[in-house]
């Protein structure tokens, strides 16, 4: 008889004569203390002792039949050889009690450590070890959205992090599937987006000896040098403290990606349902704040008052704290002018009188005194130093963040603040008195002037209704889109797109640009998009150069199957860059053109949706209006001027070339 079946296994179990009871087990027994208990068909007392597992041995895994106790003859719960006299004697000791004892598996404890701790919803692809476990999930009411490649899923888990702070839960498939979603994971941590890269994973008795399992690969060796934590778990009894452990990796201090590593024999291994639940862990104040120590609050204060030319930076960093009321009174308090990076767009609305996003060269070059707030000086801001930040030595910075291990990396800071955003950011505020002196009028002068020439030069540009279009046409468009709806979510990603998109286009409310990031990676489009509509609720306006588009579109019938209101415009240009390349030899299409003409649009009507094609600003405007309106999935085709478009962007400079000519 099987220890774990609650009812007889078979006809042949359920028409056999009752026998009589075992006796009751002391349940309050020392491990090694040999108990007795009748064998069912005899009186003869068997001795029984709980197994044990000596010696490092392992405990059995998937499926693996543990009983409570086992014959004393066999102490590391493995029964008789076959064959061996003692098999029937072993058999006979097993105790009748255990047929009642309410189990559960590693799949409902993988499910209900995650529900505990106030996950609600997993990204993923099904397959090969963890189909189950997305169904059973789904019944359990977790919300399992499958995509069609784990990357894309692996990009919607960074961002629900993001847009949560919860960490995102990404669910994969053993080693390809898994190398998949570890580039979204790699992302993640690069991006500091709370994840966890969930794996189902081969057998490790055969991986370690490189016996050629199904899919083998050491998946947690691989991932640990690029994400913040990696775990495996091997016990069901251990689930929970491995996900409790994952949970807090991932938002505690700098937020960042976390492996679990799950192999397919866990999930199938059962336990008593009682200590299943007691071995769940609630997470307990998973990010706790930081707070600043007060002299270096101080310091940075008194930097502050002896700037001329002051300016703040908010990085997406200070949009993932939510600190959003904070950051607006220290900069309405003190004057400050701000300059956003791109996902820090929106804290404060783009058309606040102290944003310095329309002259941006000038307040870089000029500024005297520069607090970062979630921003590093990595290449988005040329590591703090060269031609755009005016003459070496003219600025001191401050700088906020909770590692202290990011102070210094490029330059000194003069006042780091170590600690969380918001506690960091009300400490400063507390600070700024009645007394307080605004920044001098000539330099709010000089930003607001730039800032108006600037704009002046752009509106032409904006206005431009021609057909085919050019970027600034028809971002111009776009720009009216998300002035008249402030709340939607607009998701960026592209060279030219991308670039011209985050200048042109105003922000108004926190957390509502989602774009490329630290890497500038290409294909975070379509899981950005189907994340933020899953965890917002808001409707989402994709704007996709069409090389970017390329590395995700097939999820449009991922959006499409689960009806999400996400309006995709794709700027179709023919190519990467510009569509005119040409191969010198004339035996190829160039290396950065793409089929001449393409309807993308079509793409979504395959799967049920709404496709349109436009040639003018004046169409993509009205297009873009009844797709909104519509709540429908729909992509759109903005043909754009082959023409259009400059190499890389506006990051050129990082793409080298040739300098030499053919001979």
């Amino acid at each position: 008889m099987n220890f774990f079946s609650r009812k007889p296994s078979n006809k042949s179990e359920q028409a056999a004569p009752q026998q009589p009871a075992a006796a009751p087990i002391p349940a309050a027994e020392p491990a090694s203390t040999p108990i007795t208990a009748n064998a069912p068909d005899t009186k003869t007392p068997v001795p029984l002792i709980k197994p044990s597992y000596p010696l490092g041995i392992p405990r059995p895994g998937s499926g693996s039949k543990l009983p409570p106790y086992v014959p004393a003859a066999y102490p590391l719960g493995i029964g008789p050889k076959k064959g061996d006299p003692k098999k029937a004697e072993a058999t006979k000791s097993e105790p009748a009690a255990s047929e009642d004892v309410e189990l559960t598996d590693g799949f409902h404890l993988v499910i209900d450590a995650l529900k505990l701790n106030g996950i609600d919803t997993i990204y993923g692809l099904p397959g090969i070890p963890i189909t189950d476990l997305g169904r059973l999930a789904q019944a359990e009411g977790l919300r399992v959205i499958s995509f069609r490649h784990e990357q894309n899923a692996g990009n919607a888990a960074a961002i629900a992090g993001y847009l949560t702070k919860k960490p995102g839960i990404c669910l994969t498939v053993s080693a390809p599937g898994f190398l998949n979603g570890l580039t979204a994971l790699a992302n993640a941590t690069t991006n500091c987006f709370p994840m966890i890269l969930i794996s189902g994973s081969s057998e490790r008795e055969i991986v370690d000896l490189q016996q050629g399992d199904y899919e083998e690969m050491d998946q947690l060796a691989i991932a640990k040098p690029l994400c913040k934590a990696a775990f495996r778990v091997l016990h069901a009894a251990d689930i929970g403290i491995g996900i409790a452990r994952a949970i807090r990796a991932a938002v505690s201090g700098r937020p960042g990606g976390v492996y679990l590593d799950l192999p397919a024999k866990l999930f199938a291994q059962t336990m008593p349902a009682a200590a299943g639940k007691k071995s769940l862990v609630k997470v307990i104040d998973p990010a706790p704040a930081q707070l600043p120590a007060p002299h270096a609050v101080q310091r940075a204060l008194d930097l502050l008052k002896g700037a001329k030319r002051p300016l703040i930076i908010f990085g997406k960093g200070a949009s993932y704290a939510q600190a959003d009321e904070e950051i607006r009174a220290l900069v309405e308090k003190s004057g400050i002018p701000f300059l956003p990076m791109s996902m820090a767009k929106g804290l404060l609305p783009d058309t606040h009188p102290l944003c310095a996003g329309a002259a941006r060269s000038t307040v870089l070059k000029e500024s005297d005194v520069v607090v970062l707030i979630g921003a590093r000086l990595n290449w988005l801001l040329s590591h703090g130093k060269g031609k755009s930040w005016g003459a070496p030595g003219s600025k001191k910075f401050i700088q906020i963040d909770i590692e202290p291990k990011e102070m210094d990396s490029n330059i000194e800071i003069a006042a780091p603040l170590v600690g969380d955003i918001g506690s960091c950011v009300a400490a400063l505020v507390k600070g700024i008195d009645g007394g307080w002196q605004a920044p001098p009028a000539d330099w709010i002068n000089t930003i607001k002037k730039k800032k108006e020439e600037n704009v002046a030069k752009m509106a032409w540009k904006l206005s431009n209704n021609a057909a085919p279009m050019d970027f600034h046409g028809a971002l111009g468009a776009l720009r009216t889109v998300i002035r008249e709806r402030p709340d939607a979510i607009l998701v960026n990603e592209g060279a030219n797109t991308l670039d011209l998109a985050r200048g042109v286009i105003d922000m108004y409310q926190p957390r509502k640009r989602l774009d490329v990031g630290t890497w500038g990676v290409m294909g975070i489009g379509m899981g950005f998009s189907v994340a933020a509509a899953i965890e917002t609720g808001k409707p989402v306006l994709a704007v996709e150069g069409d090389s970017a588009f390329g590395f995700c579109g097939m999820e449009v019938e991922t959006i499409c199957r689960y009806e999400l209101p996400v309006c995709v415009v794709v700027f179709n240009n023919d190519g990467i860059y510009r569509g005119t390349d040409t191969d010198p030899t004339g035996r190829d299409p160039g290396t950065t053109v793409f089929v001449k003409g393409a309807r993308y649009d079509k793409m979504m009507e395959a799967f049920g949706g709404h496709g349109v094609t436009v040639t003018t600003p004046h169409e993509l405007k009205a297009a873009v209006d009844a797709a909104m309106d519509s709540g429908k999935p729909t992509l759109i085709n903005a043909v754009i001027d082959p023409a259009a478009g400059t190499e890389s962007g506006r990051i050129g400079n990082l793409n080298p070339q040739s300098v030499l000519t053919k001979k």
